[in-house]
């Protein structure tokens, strides 16, 4: 079963709606996804019951979508998470989560613009597997780890490198409007491999395979995470982990390959969905 997070073309705030088949069928009540998810309320029930009314949304094809949680409480990311990706960056195998936050106002929907910034041309992609929190929990073991998580989604973890850079911190090259991009699809975790394992993630710019590799080569799994937030931190509903990317990204190519204002960037993970996104030029204000 898969939820995403639609634009209600008459009042154009988002929207939670269930897919079936081809077709959507809007959730009530009408309210974006992270709030049903925070507010603690069952999502299979509220599917189940919008199908049978079978009052599908009007030309879902056509539908625009907003990030799949538009008000996630916090963002987790982790860096450095499969190993030739990190030797690319010229980086040891990391024997804790290399971890930094992300703010909700960098995030866009599926098939939005993600924007090239006008102060820098260094502008990188990252697939990555997205994990959406379902339980309050704190000091959770690794062994129950999984009972947390209500389901997976495809997040692309645009950098701004030369940013990211300027500090021994990452968090400025990873918060630029339009570099974050979520979606379309919450997959239940029910639906999927435990923790989300064995699934192949691949990146495409332009059509071209950047990035392919799969989820069981993370350094630090799902389960492995959880455990290690929680020890410092509770986490809630509607959170977000997400979870590092593989080898590939384009500024460790020779020559690097920056994203720029016409590209089309793609992110899909096995069951999980295909987040695509055109690449386009800040506008002068």
């Amino acid at each position: 079963m898969k939820f995403v997070n639609l634009i209600d073309s008459r009042s154009l705030q988002p929207r939670a709606a269930v897919v079936r088949e081809g077709s959507a069928y809007y959730l009530a009540p009408e309210e974006e996804l992270g709030s049903l998810i925070r507010a603690g309320i069952a999502l299979g029930p509220l599917a189940e019951s919008a199908i049978l009314r079978g009052v599908a949304v009007p030309d879902f094809s056509s539908q625009r979508f907003a990030p799949l949680l538009t008000e996630p409480g916090k963002i987790i990311c982790l860096g450095l998470n499969y190993f030739e990706h990190a030797k690319e960056g010229g980086r040891e195998k990391p024997d804790y989560p290399w971890l930094f936050l992300r703010a909700a106002s960098s995030l866009v929907g599926h098939n939005e613009p993600v924007i090239v910034p006008r102060v820098s041309e260094k502008f990188d992609f990252e697939a990555e597997l997205a994990v959406i929190i379902g339980s309050k929990a704190r000091h959770v073991k690794k062994s129950e780890a999984l009972d947390i998580v209500l389901g997976y989604t495809c997040f692309n973890d645009l950098s701004v490198r030369d940013y990211q850079k300027k500090t021994p911190q990452w968090t400025i090259g990873k918060n630029f409007d339009g570099s974050g991009a979520f979606g379309p699809a919450l997959v239940l975790a029910s639906d999927l491999p435990r923790g989300g394992i064995g699934l192949h993630i691949e990146c495409r710019v332009n059509g071209m395979v950047t990035q392919s590799a799969d989820t069981s080569e993370m350094i630090f799994t799902v389960a492995d995470v959880i455990e290690r937030l929680t020890e410092c931190m509770t986490l809630h509903p509607g959170d977000v982990l997400v979870m590092g990317t593989p080898s590939g990204v384009g500024f460790a190519r020779q020559p690097p390959l920056w994203l720029k204002p016409g590209d089309r960037v793609e992110v899909e993970i096995e069951n999980v969905g295909c987040l695509e996104n055109p690449v386009c030029a800040e506008l002068a204000r």
